[in-house]
C-alpha cells in the first residue's frame, strides 16, 4: 500500500503556490536533484491550478509506493468540477482552447514519467502523476517516512512573493548550466581538436614501426602469460606461509621476527598485484578476455566510484569531486571495465596529488556513439617529454612522491588495453606543477562482433502463433519458458537485456510482455515505465515475473500482472489468457489481404491470429479455440466449403462463429448457401473497420 505523505486542500488560489512549494519541498527530501525538483512543482502546480481555475477547488495527495529501490513517487489531484468532456483530443496536442484548457496537462506528461487521467463529464476529473526516485536516493524506510512527514508538519509554506523567487532563482540556475555545458562544450571541441593532430602524429610514428612492435608483442605476450602463471604457485605458498607464522600457529614470534614476516607479507602481496596485472595484460594480448556489455547509467557508476574511492583520501587537503553526469546518460558497454579504468584514473590523481582536488566528469559525443570520461587533478603533473612513456609496461617516472607511493607501473599501460578491448583509447594532458587530465574514450554502444552467442535476435513468429516477448538474463529460466509455451498458441521471443529487447520490438509488435525485473547489472523498472507511459506500447499487456517482492509498485507503474517466480505451466497460459483477451483467426492465403484484416481488428484486447492455409489454420483453430474466424474461399489446399464441413463436425470447434470474407462475386445460390453455414458472407471490397468489429459484436465476440 502506498504512503501517504501528505494532503493539501485546493480552496483559494494561494493554495496553488503552497501546492507547488510542497511539491518541491517533499521532491528534495526524497532525494530528487535540483532539476527533477523544478519538473516535479511545476508539473503539480499546472494540474492543481486547473483543478482550481475550472473546478474551483479539488485536493492534492503525495505519497510514495514501493518497498524497494527504485520506488515511485505518486501526486494525486482530484477535483469534483465540470470534467473534461473531450479528454483524447486535447491530450493529442490539436485541441484550441482561447483558456488554454490542455497545455497544462501535455506538460506535465513531459515532466513526469507517467500521468494517468480520468475524467467524466460533470462528476469530476482524477490526475494521477508518478516519478521514479533516482537509484541513488536512499531506500524511504518506515523511519525515513516518519522523519519527512515530521518535517512536512512544522515547516511552513512561504507566501507568493517568495515562491516568484524561487522560481527566478531556478531560472536563474538553468541559464547558468547551460551556460557552462556551452562552454564546455566549445573547451572539448579544442581538446577534440589537440588530439586529432596527437592522433595523426602518432599513427605516423607507429606506421614506421608496426612490424617490429608487433614481433615485440608477441613474444612479449608469451612470455608474460608463462611465467605470471610460473609466479603464481611459488606467490600462493609464500603468502600462507606467512599468514601461518602472522597468526603463531606454530608458537609465538619476538617483535622483530612478527616486523620481517610482515615485511614478507607486504612484498608477497604486492608482487601478486603485479602478477595480477600481468595476467590481464596477457589475456588482452591472446584475445582471451571477454567483454560483457549491458546498459548501465553513467550517474550509477559514478556513485558506486565514490563509495569505493572516498577512504583513499587520508585527509581535507585533497577533494574527490565528481560532476553530475547528465541524468539521461546511459551505455551499453562493459560497466566493470570501465569502472576498472577509473579507478586506476582516480587512484593514481589521489597519489600524485598532496592538495586541491581530484575532478571526475563524463561527456557524450556529439554524434552519441562515444563517451569521454575525464579524470582531472591538481597534482605534481607530467613533463611533455614523458607523456609518451607512462603508458609503456612498468614505468615509474622519478619525483618526490614516488617513494612514498609504491606501485607496479601497469595501471595506466592495462587501462589503455581495455579501453582499446572497450572500442576506445586513453589519452592525457599535464604540465609541470599544475596537474594532469587523463581522458578515457569509449563506444557508447558496444558492437557484439566477436561473440558468437550475441548473434542477431531471432524474430520470426510462425503464422496462427501470438508473439510474447520473453525477457529475462537466465537461460534456464529462458528454456523452461519455452518448453513450457511449445505446442501452445503462444510464440516465445526470447531477450536477454533490454538492447536486445528494443531491437526485438522493432521488428515484430508482440501480444504481451513477459519481464524480469532484475537483470545482469540493470532493472527493468524505468523501462516497465517507459512502456506504458508511450502511446505505440501502452496497449501491450506486461506480465512481470520475477523474485522481487514489490507487486504494488509493479502495478503502479503500469503492469499488467505480477508474479513471483517460478512460474508453473498452466498458471503462465492462465496469466496470458486473461491478458491478451479474445482470439480472431483469420485464413487467407494472401497476405495483403491477412495484413489488412489484421489492422482492422487489432484493438487493446483482441490477439489477430493468422494461417495462409487450410490445413495451418485448422490446427491454428484447434490450438488457440478462437472466439471468431474469417475464412478466404480460395485456400491453396482446402475450399472453404470443405474448411467449414470440418469445423462442423468438430465437437470443440462447431461453435465457432465463421465469417467469409472473398474476392469473388457470388451468385445468390452460393451465397445463400454459404450463409446456411457461416454467420456472414463478405466481400473484401465492403470490408472496414465498422463492418468488422460490428460483426464481432453481432456475435457477441
Amino acid at each position: 500500500m502506498a504512503k501517504a505523505l501528505l494532503t493539501i486542500a485546493i480552496r483559494h488560489e494561494q493554495d496553488v503556490v503552497v501546492a507547488r512549494q510542497r511539491a518541491r519541498e517533499i521532491a528534495k527530501l526524497l532525494g530528487f536533484d535540483g532539476q527533477d525538483q523544478t519538473r516535479i512543482a511545476t508539473a503539480v502546480s499546472e494540474i492543481v491550478r486547473n483543478a482550481f481555475r475550472y473546478a474551483k477547488g479539488g485536493k492534492v495527495e503525495f505519497a510514495v509506493e514501493g518497498v524497494s529501490t527504485p520506488q515511485l513517487l505518486l501526486v494525486q489531484v482530484r477535483d469534483e468540477g465540470p470534467g473534461i468532456a473531450n479528454l483524447p483530443h486535447v491530450m493529442s496536442g490539436q485541441y484550441q482552447s482561447t483558456t488554454g484548457m490542455g497545455v497544462g496537462l501535455i506538460g506535465a506528461h513531459r515532466l513526469m514519467d507517467q500521468v494517468e487521467i480520468q475524467s467524466t463529464p460533470g462528476v469530476g476529473t482524477d490526475v494521477l502523476l508518478k516519478k521514479i526516485l533516482p537509484a541513488r536516493a536512499p531506500l524511504v524506510t518506515q523511519a525515513q517516512f516518519a522523519r519527512i512527514t515530521a518535517q512536512l508538519a512544522t515547516s511552513m509554506p512561504g507566501g507568493a512573493l517568495e515562491e516568484l523567487q524561487e522560481q527566478n532563482r531556478e531560472l536563474v540556475r538553468v541559464l547558468g548550466e547551460l551556460r557552462e555545458r556551452q562552454d564546455e562544450l566549445m573547451s572539448l571541441n579544442r581538446e577534440l581538436e589537440d588530439t586529432n593532430r596527437g592522433v595523426v602524429a602518432l599513427y605516423a610514428e607507429l606506421d614506421e614501426k608496426a612490424d617490429h612492435l608487433r614481433r615485440v608483442d608477441e613474444m612479449k605476450s608469451r612470455f608474460l602469460s608463462n611465467m605470471s602463471h610460473e609466479f603464481r604457485t611459488p606467490l600462493n605458498s609464500i603468502r600462507a606461509l606467512s599468514r601461518l607464522l602472522l597468526d603463531r600457529i606454530d608458537g609465538d614470534l619476538s617483535g622483530e621476527q612478527e616486523k620481517q614476516v610482515g615485511f614478507i607479507a607486504k612484498a608477497s602481496d604486492d608482487l601478486a598485484a603485479l602478477v595480477d596485472d600481468l595476467l590481464d595484460l596477457a589475456k588482452i594480448e591472446a584475445g582471451k578476455i571477454e567483454v560483457r556489455p549491458i546498459e548501465f547509467s553513467v550517474a550509477n557508476l559514478f556513485s558506486a566510484l565514490r563509495g569505493m574511492l572516498r577512504p583513499l583520501l587520508v585527509g581535507d587537503a585533497v577533494k574527490l569531486v565528481f560532476d553530475e553526469p547528465p541524468s539521461a546518460l546511459t551505455l551499453y558497454n562493459d560497466e566493470g571495465k570501465v569502472s576498472q579504468i577509473l579507478r586506476n584514473f582516480i587512484s593514481n590523481a589521489i597519489k600524485f596529488t598532496e592538495a586541491g582536488e581530484v575532478r571526475v566528469s563524463a561527456q557524450l559525443s556529439e554524434d552519441r556513439q562515444t563517451a569521454r570520461f575525464c579524470v582531472a587533478d591538481t597534482g605534481i603533473g607530467i613533463a611533455a617529454e614523458d607523456l609518451m612513456r607512462i603508458f609503456d609496461e612498468f614505468t615509474q617516472l622519478p619525483s618526490p612522491i614516488q617513494g612514498r607511493v609504491k606501485g607496479t607501473g601497469l595501471g595506466l599501460p592495462l587501462c589503455r588495453r581495455l579501453a582499446h578491448l572497450l572500442g576506445g583509447d586513453v589519452s592525457v594532458q599535464s604540465e609541470r606543477g599544475v596537474g594532469s587530465v587523463f581522458t578515457a574514450t569509449i563506444s557508447a554502444h558496444f558492437e557484439e562482433r566477436d561473440f558468437t552467442a550475441s548473434a542477431a535476435v531471432d524474430s520470426t513468429v510462425e503464422l496462427g502463433r501470438s508473439p510474447i516477448l520473453v525477457l529475462d538474463d537466465d537461460p534456464e529460466t529462458r528454456f523452461i519458458y519455452e518448453k513450457q509455451l511449445r505446442d501452445s498458441r503462444y510464440q516465445p521471443l526470447s531477450a536477454r537485456n533490454l538492447r536486445e529487447a528494443r531491437e526485438l520490438m522493432r521488428k515484430v509488435r508482440p501480444q504481451a510482455i513477459l519481464l524480469d525485473i532484475k537483470l545482469r547489472g540493470e532493472d527493468t523498472w524505468r523501462w516497465l515505465s517507459e512502456l506504458k507511459s508511450q502511446p505505440a506500447t501502452a496497449s501491450i499487456p506486461i506480465l512481470v515475473a520475477t523474485s522481487i517482492e514489490d507487486e504494488r509498485k509493479g502495478l503502479a507503474l503500469g503492469a499488467d500482472a505480477y508474479c513471483l517466480k517460478p512460474l508453473e505451466r498452466v498458471t503462465l497460459l492462465e496469466k496470458l489468457d486473461a491478458l491478451i483477451g479474445r482470439r480472431i483467426l483469420v485464413i487467407d492465403d494472401d497476405p495483403a489481404a491477412r495484413y489488412l484484416m489484421h489492422k482492422l481488428l487489432s484493438d487493446a484486447n483482441t490477439c489477430v491470429l493468422e494461417a495462409a492455409d487450410g490445413r495451418s489454420g485448422l490446427i491454428a483453430a484447434r490450438r488457440s479455440r478462437p472466439a471468431m474466424i474469417f475464412l478466404d474461399l480460395g485456400l491453396p489446399d482446402f475450399s472453404g466449403e470443405e474448411i467449414l464441413e470440418v469445423l462442423k463436425n468438430d465437437a470443440e470447434l462447431q461453435d465457432v462463429p465463421v465469417a467469409i470474407v472473398t474476392a469473388s462475386v457470388l451468385t445468390s445460390d452460393e451465397r445463400a448457401r454459404l450463409g446456411r453455414r457461416a454467420q456472414a458472407v463478405i466481400q473484401k471490397s465492403d470490408l472496414s473497420s465498422e463492418r468488422t468489429r460490428a460483426l464481432l459484436a453481432s456475435n457477441g465476440v
